[in-house]
């Protein structure tokens, strides 16, 4: 990358990190008004590293300890499909993983499993992505996802393209899972947010893309067993040339966080976030609203209590 596109990135990044907070409404975390009652939670931190902003967002959604109790075994599910170092942003930054990982050790999880269903070979993908050193430095255990054999069917009666589908054992298995995706632009999904996150739940990844992609990924979100909680990580973003992108000049740091149990309301959050980046309008990313009217969640982003917490 040369200088003046390097100096271009680095204004678009101080711009973002003063603007982007805005547009997500709601409070600041200190703010006195409390008293009006909104539906849900949804947590947007910005300006510091993965782990310090991921700390403080548990922290404003009530504590680790209200979605971990002692003794669950816990899967967090990232995106770790490609075999890419963390600064392409081709998968989450495993600081941010390794992070989680301690958080739910440290509330009393028997067991935390971090698993995705790779698209390069699966131990390049876990191993050049930093997330099995930094899984397994903090407690937590990789387990594979790929073979077929690890995936059972399962039925999705509200789906309107697919009705059924294999997901893997260590979410069906399990206690609870966590969605940990990271921000990135999408060719086909237009973007890469919690709800496509959740394809690397599944087996058949092929069925999706030939009975309609948007459709198909709003219906996967109608799985009995939803996470507890899905958290965006966009340290990092990638801004184009998705899901894995030709190289760093594809990426801008812009140091932020997005967390809520509501996928809806979390991923439409971080597609305005996005939009203040590049061109990118939240009714082209057609999921989201189709899980809308699955009643998953909103994109009425006023209707839900939002804090806002700049570091």
């Amino acid at each position: 990358m040369d200088r003046r596109n390097f100096l271009k990135k680095g204004a678009t990044a101080a711009a973002v990190s003063t603007i982007a907070p805005q547009i997500i409404g709601g409070n600041e975390a200190n703010a006195a008004n409390t008293s009006v009652e909104k539906r849900g939670e949804l947590v947007a931190v910005m300006g510091d590293s993965p782990s310090v902003m991921l700390t403080k967002a548990i922290e404003e959604l009530g504590g680790i300890t209200k979605f971990v109790k002692v003794g669950q075994k816990i899967v967090i599910k990232p995106n770790i499909g490609w075999a890419k170092e963390p600064e392409m942003a081709a998968n989450t930054n495993p600081e941010v993983v390794g992070a989680l990982v301690k958080l739910c050790k440290d509330a009393g999880a028997s067991e935390v499993l971090v698993f995705d269903h790779t698209c390069n070979e699966w131990n390049s993908c876990y191993e050049k992505s930093g997330i099995k050193e930094a899984t397994e430095a903090n407690g937590g255990k990789m387990v594979p996802g790929n073979n077929e054999k690890y995936y059972k069917e399962v039925d999705l009666p509200k789906g309107v393209s697919i009705k059924s589908t294999k997901i893997h054992e260590a979410i069906i298995n399990c206690d609870a899972w966590i969605n940990l995706p990271v921000l990135k632009h999408h060719g086909g999904a237009k973007m890469s947010l919690s709800m496509k996150n959740s394809m690397g739940i599944i087996w058949d990844r092929k069925v999706f893309h030939k009975d309609g992609l948007q459709q198909c990924i709003a219906d996967l979100a109608t799985y009995e067993k939803k996470p507890i909680l899905n958290i965006i990580d966009a340290y990092r973003a990638m801004t184009q040339n998705g899901p894995q992108g030709k190289g760093v000049e594809d990426t801008l740091v812009t140091k932020a966080l997005f967390a809520s149990a509501d996928p809806v309301a979390v991923d439409t959050a971080a597609v305005k976030f996005f939009g203040q980046i590049k061109d990118m309008r939240l009714e082209d990313v057609k999921h989201i609203s189709l899980a809308e009217k699955h009643q998953l969640g909103t994109q009425d982003l006023s209707s839900v209590n939002v804090k806002r917490v700049k570091l």
